[in-house]
């Protein structure tokens, strides 16, 4: 399997902890940032921390209580395409159609099982490429 970059702010904790759990059960390469329990943290740090880790080959997975302000966070960050997907057709499409490399999740939206349905969907799609090409090169010549 494919190296995972894996964040999380307090909000997420639970789920982002369960998902560790399925990735290192499938024997993901992983690396992981995440608060202790506890623990209050900021979601732009942990994000920019995850989104700086992505490169060719690499996928990250982020969690908070909404998944938006993580989304807002990684997006920021140059040659990332951080995408917030509330079911499996959500995160095929974002792979297929928009090269989506971090996937964002909101603990307080999707419940666990349906949060892992999203991941697996997410981590079984690959790039279309193709006329969805130029568009990935257009969301690249925009600033950040």
């Amino acid at each position: 399997m494919r190296e995972i970059v894996l964040g999380c702010d307090h909000a997420g904790l639970d789920l982002a902890e369960f998902l560790q759990g399925v990735l290192q059960a499938r024997g993901a390469r992983l690396r992981v940032f995440k608060p202790p329990r506890g623990i209050k943290v900021d979601y732009p740090d942990i994000a920019k921390q995850v989104a700086q880790e992505i490169k060719q080959g690499v996928v990250g997975v982020v969690v908070c209580g909404s998944g938006i302000g993580m989304s807002m966070a990684c997006n920021r960050v140059p040659h990332v395409r951080a995408a917030l997907c509330t079911d499996a057709y959500m995160a095929t499409m974002a792979r297929l159609h928009n090269d989506a490399n971090v996937l964002c999740l909101g603990q307080n939206v999707v419940g666990f099982g349906v949060a892992q349905s999203i991941l697996e969907a997410f981590l079984q799609g690959a790039f279309e490429g193709g006329r969805h090409a130029r568009r990935i090169a257009k969301l690249e010549g925009m600033p950040c």
